[in-house]
């Protein structure tokens, strides 16, 4: 083998160890740097609120010298509300069971809203069902805001009456009910919360309308937000901690916040808000102003180190919105899956959140994933109900496609291997004299019509495909639960073996489909070698020889702890790839036996 083609091998092992080192997640790094440039520019600190969080802290506000309720612990005591909207008579807690195809809900007048939240169609790891709201002791939404009499008020500690008659509500799909509370604050002022549920859909719109109460609020503008944190879903915490975030979409761009080490923080964004949302790996709640607003406050506390399982990430978002004329603010909630026909019924750009891919490939990954993936997964579940032959559908399919940049990367090996022999006569020719042997290989390549590169370029075009599929099938709830042969989340590793000891960067568990997909690529790399003429005695041919294996090790390492429907799909990538490989040989084999007749 020639030392440029050694070269050409090379530079590609080289760019895809580059490509794994930068498209490692390091969205800490910048989420650091994008939040300490927001607090920088943001008109104040303002503190928002959250259950879970022990300690209360306080913030003010430039726009109206407003200080922010604290966020505290879970608690049954409801802290004494002063001035006018201390004045409620309602004194004893009520419930309302509302159940839909989609969710169960249970709202309650302490707060006014719902207090627990249980997706039907989705279980967690344990076989639980998955709750977004999980049993709180008031309204998981809050309305915020500093009255004329100067008291900080928050609506999770008043007690609203139930208008809505009963204990429980069934919505059949197709339906929509309205779920009412009231704040009755004498002489015809009242706040009224009004919630819009739907039969068919995860979407909630909420109606807040304080009548004769607007000149109360100072500036006419409230807080509407998510105080209750959501719980993690899967089975490895630290792989569901990875993703688990809070947004901020505004202005034509989404801003991440996500803390990379232990405490608690907070970012600000002002102006004109899209929608503001939390989530974890697969499921998240989101808000959409339907009213004109002010800022979106967002905050975040981790309490133990980031790799740890039993550490706790808690997310909240908060929104500023301006009450009309009439007293009103509208806001559309989402609380469900990650589910791309689902969440961007609300907005097209909530499925944003889901990474699949860095910011430099989403020119491609965002089409890719939209356009063909998404769309192909769900075309053919409505003919084949398991997911992993779908992947390897799936992966066929994409090997078609590329066939003939594939079959022009063999060709150029193969073509390579034939010069071998007439490539040695002249490296000992010019031994001594690198410039006059690099100038007779490119002369030998020109005259044979030979591209040393040939048989790289086509693999490099595979590569953001490869990248994509690496963070979408991860983060996509489509193959979430779903079983193929021993794998029981194809979202998930499939570990098949437990080391009674841990391997550095491996762990203590090796996964099925990786370990096949490792054997695959050292039987392709063997054949590739063989192509292109590696069977060569010389240092450098024998160099490469350790490197073809080298890599397919090395992926092992890499891929042990990432889903299994991504190996998978590499997996049945590469044995199309061996026997394509096999047969271009046994071709190109006779065409030179036709020739030599």
């Amino acid at each position: 083998m020639d030392k440029n083609t050694v070269t050409g091998f090379v530079l590609i092992f080289l760019l895809m160890l580059g490509w794994f080192y930068f498209t490692m997640p390091s969205e800490e790094e910048l989420a650091q740097q994008r939040r300490e440039q927001a607090e920088s520019d943001s008109l104040a600190l303002i503190e928002a609120r959250q259950d879970s969080i022990a300690e209360s802290e306080q913030v003010t506000s430039q726009e109206a010298d407003r200080q922010e309720p604290s966020i505290s612990e879970e608690t049954d005591e409801v802290p004494e509300t002063r001035g006018l909207f201390g004045n409620s008579t309602v004194t004893e807690e009520s419930r309302l069971q509302v159940s839909t195809p989609l969710y169960d809900v249970t709202f309650t007048n302490r707060g006014g809203g719902p207090a627990s939240f249980i997706l039907n169609d989705y279980d967690t790891w344990d076989g639980r069902p998955v709750q977004l709201i999980a049993d709180t002791t008031h309204s998981a939404y809050n309305i915020g805001f500093l009255s004329t009499e100067n008291y900080n008020v928050e609506t999770q500690n008043l007690m609203f009456r139930q208008v809505t008659r009963g204990s429980s509500l069934t919505i059949a799909p197709g339906e929509q009910r309205e779920v009412q509370y009231e704040l009755d604050l004498g002489d015809g002022r009242r706040v009224v919360i009004t919630y819009l549920l739907n039969g068919d859909n995860y979407e909630v719109d909420a109606d807040i309308e304080f009548v004769g109460l607007r000149e109360y609020v100072v500036g006419h503008s409230i807080d509407f937000g998510w105080t209750s944190p959501l719980r993690f879903t899967e089975k490895d915490h630290t792989q569901d901690a990875l993703p688990t975030s809070a947004y901020v979409y505004a202005g034509g761009e989404l801003e991440q916040f996500k803390l990379d080490e232990a405490g608690r923080d907070e970012l600000t964004i002002n102006g004109n808000i899209d929608w503001a949302a939390t989530k974890t790996k697969f499921f998240t709640q989101l808000i959409k102003p339907i009213s004109p607003t002010d800022a979106a406050i967002v905050t975040g506390e981790v309490t133990g180190a980031i790799d740890n399982q039993n550490t706790e990430h808690r997310y909240t978002s908060i929104i500023r919105s301006d009450l009309d004329d009439q007293g009103v603010a509208s806001f559309r909630m989402y609380l469900g899956p990650l589910k791309y026909r689902a969440i961007t019924k609300i907005d097209d750009r909530a499925y944003d959140m889901v990474d699949i891919g860095w910011s430099w490939l989403r020119w491609f990954s965002e089409p890719f994933v939209r356009w063909m993936v998404i769309p192909f997964f769900e075309f053919m579940s409505g003919f084949i109900n398991n997911f992993g032959v779908i992947i390897i559908v799936f992966a066929s399919l994409v090997k078609l496609v590329l066939s003939p940049l594939t079959y022009k990367s063999y060709k150029s090996m193969a073509a390579m291997g034939e010069l071998q022999p007439q490539m040695k006569e002249i490296q000992e020719k010019y031994k001594d004299n690198p410039q006059k042997q690099q100038k007779a290989t490119m002369d030998l390549y020109r005259k044979n019509k030979v591209n040393p590169l040939g048989g790289c370029l086509p693999n490099l075009l595979q590569f953001p495909i490869l990248i994509t599929l690496w963070r979408y099938f991860q983060n996509s709830i489509l193959i979430r639960q779903e079983e193929f042969l021993w794998a029981g989340d194809l979202s998930a590793p499939d570990y098949i073996i437990n080391l009674p000891f841990e391997i550095p960067f491996l762990g203590d568990q090796i996964a099925g489909f990786v370990l096949l997909m490792t054997a695959a690529m050292m039987v392709q790399s063997k054949l590739t070698g063989g192509m292109s003429g590696g069977g060569g005695s010389s240092p450098m041919a024998g160099q490469m020889k350790i490197l073809q294996y080298i890599f397919p090790v090395m992926l092992l390492f890499i891929f042990n702890n990432f889903a299994a429907g991504l190996s998978l799909y590499y997996l049945v990538f590469n044995v199309l790839s061996i026997v394509q490989q096999f047969f271009i040989k046994r071709s190109l084999h006779a065409d030179k036996e036709t020739a030599k007749a």
